[in-house]
């Protein structure tokens, strides 16, 4: 099996109770694996943001980590007003910025995904709300379902002061409201540079809609952003590769 395939393979996880799948990932690998009998846990809808970011820009940029960066780039590639969102890492050096590295829990990064939406589409706020109602769940720490470590974590990268304040204030809103049955653990980590993933990340969650760990912990959160945000969903999802092009 080949490097890239291996690195694929540890997003796997086995339970003893469940039916044996088999598939064939990019590259032409095959993989064995046992899909759980329960998917991702359930999402649901938290409050908006008392505290919003102001009007008039066209384009900026938001770095958000909430675990496997697979499933959070597929859910923010559904939103409208999104034009483009990049799998990478944020947190740690330019020298540490790779899959192998950092997926071994041997760097500062977290997997992370740098999102370029228009704010008069949809604001900061808005993402926020997304990203903490159905990316993810900010209440665990250093790890996300099956994932864990340090690379996994919770985290907010601001790009700019009044997204730190809206993230600040958002997330004490939100703990103070007690929507989560525990206290949010979500970090906010000024001045992270971002790195793309590898070519390979990218789009990983469209193109390979078959592959185990997306059917399990990803696809569950793309069907709830179309029923819990309807007018913010895209039906056809904005790819890296059509970015670029």
């Amino acid at each position: 099996m080949s490097s890239t395939s291996a690195s694929r393979s540890r997003r796997l996880r086995f339970a003893a109770s469940a039916a044996v799948v088999t598939l064939v990932v990019a590259g032409g690998a095959t993989l064995m694996g046992r899909l759980p009998a329960q998917a991702a846990d359930a999402a649901f809808v938290i409050p908006a943001p008392a505290v919003d970011e102001s009007a008039g820009k066209t384009q900026e940029t938001a770095i958000l980590a909430g675990g496997c960066f697979w499933g959070v780039q597929g859910v923010f590639q559904h939103v409208e007003g999104v034009s483009n969102a990049v799998s990478g890492y944020a947190g740690g050096t330019p020298e540490t910025a790779t899959y192998e590295t950092v997926s071994g829990g041997r760097s500062a990064h977290a997997e992370a995904v740098a999102i370029t939406y228009d704010p008069r589409e949809v604001t900061y706020g808005e993402l926020l709300q997304i990203y903490f109602s159905v990316a993810h769940d900010p209440t665990q720490l250093n790890r996300q379902g099956p994932d864990s470590g340090t690379q996994y974590r919770s985290a907010i990268f601001p790009t700019t002061p009044e997204q730190a304040k809206v993230a600040a204030a958002y997330i004490a809103q939100l703990d103070k409201t007690g929507v989560y049955p525990g206290k949010i653990v979500t970090t906010l980590e000024d001045g992270a540079r971002f790195f793309p993933a590898e070519a390979y990340h990218q789009d990983f969650l469209v193109q390979n809609p078959t592959y185990p760990y997306i059917v399990i912990h990803d696809q569950p959160k793309i069907d709830n952003l179309k029923e819990m945000f309807p007018e913010q969903f895209r039906n056809t999802p904005v790819l890296v590769a059509s970015a670029k092009s």
